[in-house]
């Protein structure tokens, strides 16, 4: 370079330029501080500005790649595959928001047998790993396995129930009990809807397993929104009449017919239900121990000459003969205690059609109105929601549908018994058995108690946290709002009871309630079956915070079963009611000596005798002040267990009663046998007894 060329650019370079973003300073790159830039190589300018832009893609654009609007947009062609690649990978406007095309891998699904020792391994880990916690975090943990086990693959739940149920000896017949067509279906269903992590889990886990659990609080329901309106200031029972008609009503329940009753059996058998044949050869025996007798044992249901023979003397014995009765009550449980893979559905209509048909022509007077039992379906115990709604996987709208069939076949039947009309044959359909039906000014409301039950009613887990999951009690509510707007009595028919020692039902003070709210204006009486035992229990204001005659508002009766099963005589009862009233005057009830039945198969003259018992009024009443016109109502039944506290000899008479002076009765003469069972008395709802009475002396049934 020349020495002017040099020492021109060295004059431009020191030209101070105003304006700049660094204040006066001399022509040269960069801010102050900077070194002054190194020459450019002589070859190379120092800077260089690019042309308009040009269409150098050989392949062409799907724009104008010279335009200033937007940016060029070539057409590109893959070299590997020969593919033009779309225009929209290259747009501005239409690019994809998810990318759907990319393949996502997945692992593949393993076969059954292959997911059923996965699951099988980790529930096993879960149950036997200390690190789940063990007692309640294990069993929910578990439970929850099992809630994605039923909702991905149902099939496979039967199958784990019963490897799991062998392993840890859960049940001695696992088997049979978790059979696809038994309960392993029914399970699966709770499995895939229940709120597991939650209140279910933790009310499945205290019931099922050993109370790896505590029991969780009972749920109540809402009583701001319950009732439609208040109860009215001046409830009161009606006076009673004096001299005035008196209806009889009969009142039977759990005839429990063994329509496979083998005559000559074993009567005495190690397990199950006895005076059957044994299915297996291999373990009859040579020779019975106590054959079974034509008319029945005390550990098997009622054969039916043994029903025949009830039925028979029932209008002799209560002089009904002629004039029949007003009505009849049965309180559920018509069908026999068989093995679970001995139930079908079938079978329960068999007993059904039998029974009714038995009523009808036998007593030969009156409706009779029927509550339906647990074991008056099939499998036994179980009664589902009718609402898909009231499932969590809803996607199968069969589930609320499944026992459809029951409440259907049971609207006809009945129906064509000519104890229901239209209108409460269509109650039947729509509220899982229960109805009301009006004579006079009584009320008659039965409801399905099934959905008050559990164990072992598997479907109540589904939503426990909810105290009216099925509506019964919803239905209850409204049948006895309806009666006080017509100024009607009610009497309330169900099968499992509210109460007595808590082991019943479900742990729930919701019946209470209602009871509180209807009495003891409404509610002339309760009625129950269930526990195959002579039983009464006092309902008492306010949750039963007062034990008192002045709080006692409504008294239920549980009737002595038919069956002699449990150690039990055969039994059943008429009241004397009020006419005008409805309410309870006398009750008188009959019995018939199981321990006599073998005596009678060496002849066929006649067959057992039924004896009249007692009368409640004459037994218990001898010592307390009443009116004789004077219902037998919570206030009186109240008086009862005070006078039991001042004389315990009482509470023995009633233990008699209580297994119907069967032989096998134990007595109740310690100090806490006696304060427990007027502690069950006292129990109109199950919290109650739990939370006051002493367990373990409800049943007469052990001998």
């Amino acid at each position: 370079m020349s020495s002017w060329t040099t020492q021109t650019l060295l004059a431009l370079a020191t030209i101070p330029i105003v304006g700049s973003a660094y204040g006066e300073r001399n022509l040269f790159l960069g801010p102050p501080g900077f070194s002054e830039p190194a020459l450019a190589p002589s070859l190379a300018p120092s800077a260089y500005t690019a042309g308009p832009i040009k269409s150098v893609w050989k392949e062409g654009y799907y724009n104008n790649p010279t335009g200033t609007a937007e940016q060029p947009q070539p057409r590109v062609t893959d070299p590997v595959s020969g593919r033009l690649f779309d225009q929209n990978l290259s747009s501005p406007v239409f690019y994809p928001r998810n990318n759907t095309q990319d393949p996502a891998v997945f692992p593949p699904t393993p076969p059954a047998d292959q997911l059923y020792t996965l699951f099988l391994n980790q529930l096993t880990e879960i149950i036997e790993t200390p690190s789940f916690g063990g007692g309640c975090g294990s069993c929910l943990a578990a439970f929850q396995v099992g809630q994605v086990i039923a909702l991905t693959n149902p099939h496979l739940v039967t199958d784990l129930l019963v490897s799991l149920c062998e392993k840890y000896q859960y049940q001695t017949d696992c088997r049979e009990r978790y059979y696809p067509s038994r309960f392993g279906a029914i399970i699966t269903q709770v499995l895939a809807n229940a709120n597991l992590s939650g209140y279910g889990g933790q009310i499945i886990c205290s019931q099922f397993f050993l109370n790896t659990c505590s029991h969780p609080p009972p749920p109540t329901l809402n009583l701001s929104s319950w009732f439609s309106k208040p109860k009215p200031l001046d409830a009161a029972a009606p006076i009673p009449s004096t001299g005035g008609k008196k209806l009889k009503i009969l009142h039977i329940s759990d005839l429990h017919l063994d329509v496979r009753y083998a005559t000559g059996s074993e009567a005495q058998c190690a397990s199950g239900l006895c005076c059957r044949l044994e299915v297996d050869p291999t373990k009859i025996p040579e020779k019975p121990i106590f054959p079974a007798p034509r008319y029945g044992a005390f550990e098997c249901d009622t054969p039916l000459s043994l029903a025949l023979a009830a039925l028979e003397s029932i209008p002799v014995l209560t002089d009904t003969k002629e004039g029949g009765f007003d009505f009849s009550i049965y309180t559920g449980d018509l069908v026999s205690h068989d093995e679970i893979a001995e139930q079908s559905r079938d079978y329960t209509h068999l007993s059904e059609v039998l029974v009714y048909e038995l009523l009808r022509q036998q007593l030969n007077s009156g409706p009779i109105y029927v509550a339906v039992g647990n074991h008056d379906s099939s499998p036994t115990d179980q009664v589902g929601p009718t609402k898909a709604s009231d499932y969590l996987n809803t996607l199968d709208k069969g589930l609320a549908e499944q026992f459809n069939y029951h409440y259907e076949y049971l609207s006809k039947l009945w129906s064509h018994e000519g104890w229901l009309n239209d209108a409460a044959s269509q109650l039947v359909r729509t509220h899982y058995g229960g109805y009301s039906v009006q004579r006079g000014g009584l009320r008659i409301i039965t409801f399905n108690t099934d959905y008050c039950k559990y164990p072992p009613n598997y479907y109540n887990y589904i939503n426990p946290e909810s105290s009216d999951s099925g509506g019964a009690l919803r239905f209850l509510t409204d049948e006895l709002q309806a009666a006080e707007d017509t100024g009607q009595r009610a009497w309330i028919i169900g099968h499992v009871p509210s109460g007595w020692d808590g082991t019943n039902t479900m742990h729930a003070s919701s019946n209470l309630c209602i009871v509180d709210r209807f009495s003891p204006h409404v509610i002339a009486g309760i009625f129950y079956g269930h526990t195959h035992e002579d039983q009464f229990m006092v309902y008492y204001a306010n949750n039963g915070s007062v034990i008192s005659g002045e709080h006692a508002l409504a008294a239920a009766w549980m009737v002595p079963s038919l069956t002699p099963l449990g150690n039990l005589n055969s039994g059943f009862r008429m009241y004397e009611v009020d006419a005008e009233t409805y309410e309870i005057i006398d009750a008188h009830t009959w019995y018939s000596n199981v321990s006599s039945y073998p005596g009678l198969d060496s002849q066929a003259e006649h067959g057992p005798t039924y004896t009249y018992e007692y009368s409640a009024r004459e037994v218990y009443g001898k010592n307390i002040s009443w009116p004789g016109s004077a219902p037998l109502n919570a206030t009186w039944w109240h008086r009862v267990t005070e006078q039991m506290e001042a004389n315990p000899d009482l509470v023995e008479t009633f233990t008699t009663y209580q297994g119907k002076r069967s032989v096998r009765t134990p007595s109740c003469v310690s100090k806490e046998c006696v304060a427990a069972k007027i502690c069950y008395m006292r129990s109109g709802s199950a919290p109650i007894a739990r939370q006051n009475c002493i367990p373990g002396y409800g049943s007469v049934q052990h001998g």
